[in-house]
């Protein structure tokens, strides 16, 4: 994919569903009694994914694509419908798949083995076996490897309390839906406040949660109840703040932008880039804030901004862990240093987007530096388009469109469909709202 073109981002966007809320909405509504009617799902690979496992354990499940997105119909069988499917569970490139799927599976009456592509199989899993092995489980990794193909054999587990060495929000909602299936409570501590779809989706349906800060720890707790009879909802997904990040960036970075961003969703543990990119002094201005449901959204009004430099890190990263490579992308070009640390969660995603992001800027003529959890962003010089390998990275890939629109030259983007795995139509909007 080579991109050429420099002009201001000027009109307006929906931006496609929320990934993890798209996930979970198929997960839960298959544990839930009755139908659940799912509107704005996305229809990107990751969450194709999940719908296939599903089918494999017997979930009737029904997709439409509409100029709202993907409409879909979870015809739920109750907390224990599911049945064995017939092969092994393959996630594709989704890790939400895998982790969030290992702790439904590991308190079902069956056996199964879930994997994935090259990419999930590098992927690190002893973070969801290490707590479900404490609830009496039965998972193991089947190369020894602490990595997918993952074997569960589904037996009784014990409600229990797990102390999180890291803040995410997969292993969280691994932990509370094997909590579903146990003899007891089951309670998870995190040291900061991870994404929480999980929670108030689990919630809606009709699960029994408790959260609170822990004061011994410092940490955040989030407790649930088990054997929760579960409801069959109606879920609008709200746009991916995840994928909005990439055209806040795109029009914060042309001069002369002026872009409105529909239906994106804020949630405070989401909204970290916004909270960065103000603090570097971009213009954004949040229109028609809607708390009423679950999940709050806003349209966003963003233009053309001077950034600076800024430090990004604690508390703040697990709500951005996602939009750092477009936020390194800002840096490159912010008046500055810019330094990223406490993110070493970036060397196991779907590429070391530490060492990626660095090679690729290098590339384009940016002075960084990788550290062990981080990266140090000279930014303020002129930049140059060069050719990119994102490994495979959908977010890798579409940071880097974003950088080609402010850099002198063509940038070409090697494996570029990849952005296929979140955003099947990333280009074609990009292209478009350049077009205005």
């Amino acid at each position: 994919m080579k991109i050429n073109y420099h002009s201001p981002l000027r009109g307006e966007l929906s931006i496609p569903g929320d990934k993890s809320i798209s996930h979970r909405s198929i997960m839960f509504g298959a544990l839930a009694n009755g139908t659940t009617e799912v509107t704005n799902f996305l229809t990107g690979a990751d969450c194709l994914s999940t719908i296939a496992c599903f089918h494999q354990m017997g979930i009737d499940i029904t997709l439409e694509e509409d100029s709202r997105g993907g409409h879909v119909l979870v015809h739920g069988k109750g907390l224990h419908g599911l049945h064995a499917p017939s092969a092994i569970l393959d996630a594709g490139n989704s890790g939400t798949t895998v982790r969030l799927l290992s702790g439904i599976l590991a308190g079902q009456s069956f056996d199964s083995v879930i994997t994935g592509d090259a990419s999930i199989q590098k992927r690190p899993m002893r973070r969801i076996i290490t707590p479900l092995l404490a609830m009496g489980a039965d998972i193991s990794s089947e190369k020894g490897n602490g990595c997918a193909p993952l074997h569960i054999c589904g037996t009784r587990l014990h409600g229990a309390h797990y102390d999180s060495p890291v803040a995410s929000a997969q292993v969280k909602s691994c932990v509370l839906l094997a909590g579903l299936y146990a003899d007891g409570v089951t309670s998870v501590t995190e040291p900061a406040v991870s994404r929480n779809h999980s929670e108030l989706m689990l919630r809606y349906f009709g699960a029994d949660l408790q959260t609170g800060a822990d004061e011994a720890s410092g940490g955040f707790t989030v407790s649930v109840a088990p054997e929760p009879t579960l409801t069959g909802q109606k879920i609008y997904v709200p746009g991916d703040i995840s994928s909005a990040a990439y055209f806040i960036a795109a029009a914060l970075l042309v001069p002369g932008s002026e872009l409105l961003l529909k239906n994106v969703g804020i949630n405070p543990t989401r909204d970290g880039m916004l909270r960065v990119c103000q603090a570097m002094g971009a213009d954004i201005t949040l229109l028609n804030e809607d708390h009423s449901g679950a999940e709050p959204c806003a349209d966003l009004l963003v233009r053309s901004s001077a950034l600076k430099a800024v430090e990004i890190g604690g508390g703040l990263i697990p709500t951005l862990i996602d939009e750092l490579p477009v936020l390194a992308v800002l840096a490159a070009f912010a008046d500055g240093t810019t330094v990223i640390r406490d993110a070493a969660e970036l060397r196991v995603k779907e590429s070391d987007r530490i060492a990626v992001m660095t090679e690729n800027l290098t590339r384009i003529g940016c002075p960084v530096e990788a550290t062990p959890d981080g990266m140090i962003i000279t930014g303020g010089r002129p930049l140059h388009g060069a050719q990119i390998d994102p490994h495979k990275d959908h977010r890798i890939a579409m940071s880097f469109a974003v950088a080609a629109l402010a850099c002198a030259g063509e940038m070409d983007i090697l494996d570029a469909d990849c952005v296929k795995i979140s955003y099947p139509g990333f280009y074609e909007d990009l292209a478009a709202l350049c077009r205005e």
